[in-house]
């Protein structure tokens, strides 16, 4: 099989809810963030085993997202979307009772004109300034919105994942003055909030990165192994070049392999010649230029050819990863592509139903 192996432990996405859920204050309802395909790895599995977990309160970025999680999950949980209420999704908003995260007095005037009766959050802006209101419009439009009730009122946090930045303490307070007293459902706080303490919980939390194996929950299990089937090897003579434009030269008479995957699959350019494969406890490095479907190797050093070679692994997260290629773990995760064989270990419930929650 020419098909690259990606393996995730919805055992271990669990165990992780369940970690950050101890986290959170006692009073703090735990949801999960599954927007962009539950970061790469599948929103429908994880979704399902998610809910199957308990989990009732769900975040997505986009009103498509939404439709398709509840697709999957059928009722008996909340769908809130991040993005709001646009032009265009009334009628999937409706339909699918949906919880549009309003953002702006254009959103507030739509969902009010279009769907009165229906639910809704609010996202507030504490400083981040990239969705929600600010004070000026909050303290405009505040009586008519509390009045409407809100299911949430949430915004969030610019620098979590740096716990002694300032801009915490500073949105933490901007977001009390906003909402102090409403009596209301709150939520600030996504993984790094949840870790920076009781303070930042309110009434809900929105995990997502730490679910998935990533920082800054530096706890967390890891959920993926992504393994790369040895397609051909080669005996590269010393002089002898590797891959487009020479750009690696063999300084000893070497043995490469040849995998499948490239940046086609979402294996960042950036690797060329930096990278490291695993075979088993065993460093492989990459020679010559990641291309779109194959990346070579430099397995001299192995006593016998591996059928595949990990990228990430036990060896290597996707935070470690992406220290190399400087990025972050989200844009790795995010990239997997989608020619990958995905295999689902655990946390798959037999029937979708369990827990409350009905399967389309």
């Amino acid at each position: 099989m020419a098909t690259s192996s990606l393996r995730i432990d919805l055992d271990a996405v669990l165990a992780n809810w369940r970690a950050l859920d101890a986290c959170s204050s006692r009073s703090t309802q735990t949801g999960a963030v599954v927007k962009a395909n539950a970061y790469g790895l599948g929103a429908d599995r994880v979704a399902l085993a998610l809910a199957r977990a308990g989990v009732r309160k769900f975040f997505v970025a986009a009103t498509e997202e939404g439709a398709q999680l509840r697709q999957t999950l059928g009722d008996g949980v909340d769908i809130h979307v991040f993005s709001g209420h646009m032009a265009g999704d009334t009628d999937m908003i409706n339909d699918l009772r949906l919880i549009p995260m309003l953002n702006s007095l254009d959103q507030v005037t739509r969902h009010f004109e279009a769907l009165q009766n229906a639910p809704f959050g609010i996202q507030l802006n504490s400083g981040m300034n990239r969705l929600g209101m600010g004070l000026p419009e909050w303290e405009a439009v505040a009586p008519l919105i509390l009045s409407a009730n809100p299911r949430l009122i949430m915004s969030h946090l610019a620098c979590a994942d740096d716990p002694d930045h300032d801009m915490n303490r500073q949105q933490l307070d901007a977001f009390k003055y906003m909402t102090d007293g409403l009596g209301f459902p709150r939520s600030l706080s996504a993984t790094g909030g949840i870790l920076l303490g009781p303070e930042y919980h309110f009434d809900v939390t929105r995990p997502g990165i730490g679910l998935y194996g990533g920082l800054p929950f530096e706890e967390a299990r890891p959920v993926v192994q992504l393994s790369l089937p040895v397609i051909q090897t080669n005996q590269v003579s010393a002089g002898e070049t590797v891959g487009y434009s020479n750009t690696w030269e063999a300084e000893i008479d070497s043995r490469t392999a040849t995998v499948a995957a490239g940046y086609a699959d979402g294996i960042t350019r950036h690797l060329s010649s930096k990278g490291t494969l695993w075979a088993g406890d065993i460093p492989c490095p990459i020679v010559g230029r990641v291309s779109m479907d194959l990346i070579t190797v430099d397995i001299t050093h192995l006593d016998e050819v591996p059928k595949s070679l990990d990228l990430l692994g036990p060896h290597q997260g996707v935070d470690d990863l992406a220290d190399v290629t400087g990025t972050i773990g989200y844009e790795v995760l995010t990239s997997l592509g989608q020619r990958y064989a995905r295999h689902y270990q655990g946390g798959l419930p037999t029937d979708p139903r369990s827990n409350g929650v009905s399967g389309a």
